[in-house]
């Protein structure tokens, strides 16, 4: 079973940028595809952005595509996520999701993750 940790939240202006990491334990990190969500308060969680197991296969939400970069790096067991551009509507809690990638694929639904982090603020304001 896999275990994650993000961090890398805070405030920052609009306009400004931000670096969030996923650091997974727990298991074989090239196995498993990985994936941002996001939530609001009162709104539902969303996808944000995936990355398949290989590290080829990448996905964005049309939100945050050409703002927002997803990348991994093996030797960390470490999944990035960053963000440039941001704008008062990115501000939320951020988690980090696993799952086993099955044939290096993207996974794009929050119920195909069994592995979630605990969330990080974002908070962009001007």
């Amino acid at each position: 079973q896999v275990q994650l940790v993000e961090s890398g939240g805070g405030l920052v202006q609009t306009g400004g940028s931000l670096r969030l990491s996923c650091a997974a334990s727990g298991g074989t990190f090239s196995r498993y595809a990985m994936g941002w969500f996001r939530q609001a308060p009162g709104k539902e969680r969303e996808f944000v952005a995936a990355i398949s197991g290989s590290g080829f296969g990448l996905t964005y939400a049309n939100s945050v595509k050409g703002r927002f970069t997803i990348s991994r790096e093996s030797a960390k067991n470490t999944v990035y996520l960053q963000m440039n551009s941001l704008k008062p509507e990115d501000s939320a809690v951020y988690y980090c999701a696993a799952r086993i990638d099955e044939n290096n694929s993207v996974y794009r639904t929050a119920n195909e993750y069994p592995y979630w982090g605990q969330g990080t603020q974002v908070t962009s304001s001007s």
